[in-house]
């Protein structure tokens, strides 16, 4: 739970940032435009697809996978009601690095449960399984894919985007490493 915590917390401070959101709210935003339906209700459908894509790489879903859409929701909410986007660019490049930083650290410790990773680290974690690759090339690869896709569909990109883009691949490794001694043969 707190590792869904943090990890919502890190995407709320991207959305008060003001500075650009993950890639995958670029998606739905996209996807959103295009179909006439709201973001919330595109991560939704966006969700779905991607438990669909689970099929062919064997991947298992469990409690986290369900836990991960409301509790990671509830904590990105409450981080938009709590904190005000600071003016100052210096302090919000900083809720920026802040974000990334939580969300790899959540993303670590809800991961290392294996409790059932949420719909998108799921994806991850069953192409790293299932071709060997790092899961930061991995995350890399899907985060890049998935805001060009985003951004053709009409979605709003920034720089903060771009730094989770980036940066949540090497971020999520360190964390497993870290919080998980380094093992991602497992997940």
């Amino acid at each position: 739970m707190a590792g869904l915590w943090l990890f919502g917390t890190g995407e709320g401070l991207l959305v008060v940032s003001a500075l650009g959101v993950s890639p995958w709210t670029v998606l739905a935003e996209g996807a959103g435009r295009r179909t006439g339906i709201g973001v919330g209700a595109a991560t939704i459908a966006i969700s779905f697809v991607v438990l669909a894509l689970w099929i062919p790489l064997r991947q298992r879903t469990g409690l986290g996978t369900v836990l991960n859409a409301v509790v990671v929701g509830l904590a990105l909410a409450a981080t938009v009601a709590l904190v005000a986007t600071p003016g100052g660019l210096a302090v919000r490049l900083l809720l920026v690095a802040v974000g990334i930083a939580l969300v790899a650290v959540g993303s670590g410790l809800y991961l290392t449960c294996r409790l059932g990773p949420g719909p998108r680290d799921g994806l991850m974690t069953g192409l790293h399984r299932r071709t060997g690759r790092s899961v930061r090339l991995v995350r890399v690869c899907l985060e890049l894919t998935v805001l060009g896709t985003g951004f053709l569909l009409g979605g709003t990109v920034g720089l903060g985007t771009v730094a989770f883009a980036l940066g949540i691949g090497p971020g999520v490794q360190a964390a497993l490493v870290l919080v998980g001694g380094g093992r991602t043969d497992d997940l």
